[in-house]
């Protein structure tokens, strides 16, 4: 399973021609640039259910794959669609309030990303409280997937420390993260070789143990 060079081109060109009436123009194009995204989607589903304890075949690849159209009523950029196609992938599809893989598509900006982004207070302060009890673990879990604490997404980190954290904690600045995620990308090549469902789920279970800290944090 594979992403085909004319799912690529299709995003390429849509990037350089963003308008409704050249995507009209080109409706099947992007129809089977998408088809081979939800395949590829699909396929992974089925590798995940294999050691995800969160994943299951009954998931849908069509409620995990997101529109290609932007929503412009706030934005300044009033293009009317992305230049890439991506999948959130959890138990409730691309809807969820916890851990999921996260699935990206797009010429020359190819990543998979996992963990929890953004978690809503609960879980956050859940998640903090966690790691502020089990630090080890944690790093332990990372380590498990060949993966260190400074490999963690940097995006939305506080300045000052959480409210109730000591500033001299030795793991302060993992409880000034806002979101858990991890990612790695992958070049448009990589992601036509004939192994590239293989990479991607590899790096699934490399992330694996972090999500599990995760899914445990918010589940206790």
């Amino acid at each position: 399973m594979v992403i085909r060079s004319s799912t690529f081109s299709f995003l390429s060109n849509l990037k350089k021609n963003n308008s409704r009436e050249w995507f009209q123009e080109h409706k099947e194009e992007y129809d089977l640039a998408n088809q081979n995204v939800k395949e590829f989607i699909e396929a992974m589903i089925q590798r995940l259910s294999e050691f995800d304890l969160q994943i299951n075949t009954d998931i849908k690849a069509s409620k995990c794959m997101f529109r290609i159209y932007r929503d412009i009523r706030f934005s300044k950029d009033k293009t009317p669609y992305k230049s890439w196609l991506a999948a959130g992938i959890s138990i409730d599809g691309r809807k969820l309030d916890g851990p999921e893989y996260y699935v990206h598509i797009e010429s020359g900006n190819n990543f998979l990303a996992a963990g929890y982004w953004r978690p809503k207070k609960e879980h956050l302060d859940a998640i903090r409280q966690e790691i502020d009890y089990n630090a080890v673990e944690f790093v332990n879990a990372l380590a498990a997937g060949g993966w260190k604490p400074e490999d963690l997404s940097q995006e939305d980190k506080l300045v000052r420390p959480p409210a109730g954290y000591d500033p001299n904690d030795p793991n302060i600045e993992l409880l000034k993260l806002k979101s858990f995620i991890l990612y790695k990308q992958f070049s448009d090549e990589e992601m036509q070789n004939p192994d590239a469902l293989d990479k991607v789920i590899n790096t699934c279970k490399d992330i694996y143990p972090f999500k599990v800290f995760i899914h445990e944090a918010i589940d206790s």
